[in-house]
């Protein structure tokens, strides 16, 4: 429960331009680095483990391997240090906080490719009926099956 005068101020510090990203995802943070009079770009990739927060106060906590040692950096989502997010890969996870990864090496830290809502089946031929709208490769089988009983009876 927030305050509603509070939720009026902090609006106008609210980034509009960030992109849609979700725990489980692989992403590129490019965040601005003040170093005296010079400023540049860095950037810090790695797999969205947890999101927490609301409104101003919202962060996300980016996980990558470097030399064989986790590091986790927590971003605010809202700082103007960062410049942009770039989804790389989608994650398909069915938690919220992804703090499991920490125990894993190797091939065991990759998750598994978000599968995209679309027309296209990622290159796969996909076995239906007449719709051919079937995900299930059982489900066209079991509709010609359905289709012959009804026939013969």
């Amino acid at each position: 429960m927030t305050n509603k005068f509070i939720e009026l101020v902090e609006q106008n510090y609210l980034k509009k331009d960030m992109p849609q990203f979700s725990v489980g995802d692989t992403v590129d943070v490019h965040t601005r680095i003040v170093e005296g009079e010079k400023e540049r770009i860095q950037v810090f990739s790695g797999t969205v483990i947890m999101r927490r927060g609301k409104g101003i106060n919202e962060t996300f906590t980016v996980r990558r391997i470097v030399n064989n040692e986790g590091v986790e950096r927590i971003f605010p989502v809202h700082t103007p240090f960062i410049s942009k997010v770039v989804v790389k890969r989608g994650g398909e996870t069915h938690r919220a906080k992804l703090f499991y990864l920490r125990d894993r090496v190797g091939k065991a830290v990759k998750l598994s490719e978000k599968q995209r809502g679309g027309a296209s089946s990622g290159g796969k031929t996909v076995e239906g009926g007449a719709s051919g709208t079937s995900e299930k490769p059982g489900a066209a089988k079991q509709s010609a099956r359905e289709l012959a009983g009804a026939a013969a009876s």
